[in-house]
């Protein structure tokens, strides 16, 4: 089991599936092009990488991706498990931003992950990554279909984000939202 570092007054935490631009939205959302490293080559984040903020009283999280096609099955087994005991009672964790490639969209990893979520009652909220790669009507008809599929999920934010860490669409807006979550934090 990993240890994980002394809990920060709020976390912040980013799951998604291999490839879906975890490093690249934290990068933009930090206004940096180096703070996450950004690979080609999908399942290369394979720890829960920390990123703090706010003077160490916030701090995101970068999940290992989920839907590994390349990756042993006993590294994948290992990476769930760091997932699960990372979820179990993390009082300071306020939100998962879960991660949905515009092109692709849900996927049943996606599920799997937002099933996870509902069972250990993390909230999450839905972020599509990409937006610059698919057009509008496309991104639309997405974001209804997802909302429709997550407004009866027990854990689930019902607000969808729609970013391009490449083009900076959505990006002030989630900056936004994660301040609101670290002024909530310090009200408790």
């Amino acid at each position: 089991m990993a240890l994980l570092p002394e809990p920060h007054d709020v976390e912040i935490a980013f799951a998604g599936r291999s490839n879906v631009g975890k490093s690249s939205l934290i990068n933009a959302l930090f206004g940096r092009r180096d703070v996450a490293r950004t690979s080609n080559t999908p399942g290369r984040t394979r720890e829960l990488n920390y990123f703090r903020l706010a003077d160490g009283r916030m701090a995101l999280v970068d999940m290992p991706g989920y839907g590994y096609a390349r990756a042993p099955r006993s590294l994948v087994k290992k990476w769930q498990q760091l997932v699960r005991d990372f979820l179990r009672g993390r009082v300071p964790l306020r939100r998962v931003f879960v991660l949905v490639d515009a092109r692709h969209g849900l996927k049943s990893h996606d599920i799997e992950a937002m099933d996870l979520l509902d069972e250990s009652a993390v909230n999450y909220q839905i972020v599509i990554t990409k937006a610059d790669k698919a057009k509008k009507t496309h991104l639309d008809r997405l974001v209804r279909e997802i909302a429709r599929r997550v407004e009866r999920r027990p854990a689930a934010h019902p607000a969808i984000h729609v970013t391009s860490a490449r083009k900076g669409q959505g990006i002030e807006v989630l900056r936004a939202e994660i301040a609101a979550l670290l002024e909530e934090g310090r009200g408790q």
